[in-house]
């Protein structure tokens, strides 16, 4: 059975994703610089998501179909820290008229 984010998507397109500029790969960590606007001198976020449709710029597909992450592997530490069925996740789940899960994914 898959995960079910890789059908979902809905939190990468509900919420603002702000972290750490030391994140940044210019800065030694693994999120890809061009995907990031700069908030302060050491806050940034995730392209799209300060939009007014949030619409994270490293998502792909149709959310509640088929999505994936183009950066998973560098992805933030809020994305890392995001869990599969917790309230977070029903609430996002919920703006794009999808089922909450029956709890955390594995």
């Amino acid at each position: 059975m898959s995960h079910p984010c890789l059908s979902c998507g809905a939190c990468c397109a509900s919420f603002r994703v702000d972290f750490s500029v030391h994140e940044l790969q210019e800065r030694g960590g693994t999120v890809p610089d061009g995907l990031v606007v700069e908030v302060n001198a050491s806050l940034c976020r995730m392209r799209g998501t300060d939009h007014l449709q949030v619409r994270c710029a490293a998502l792909t597909g149709k959310i509640g179909q088929q999505v994936a992450c183009g950066i998973y592997e560098w992805r933030p530490s809020p994305c890392r820290e995001f869990a599969a069925g917790d309230y977070a996740c029903d609430k996002a789940r919920q703006r794009h008229g999808l089922p909450p899960l029956a709890g955390p994914a594995p």
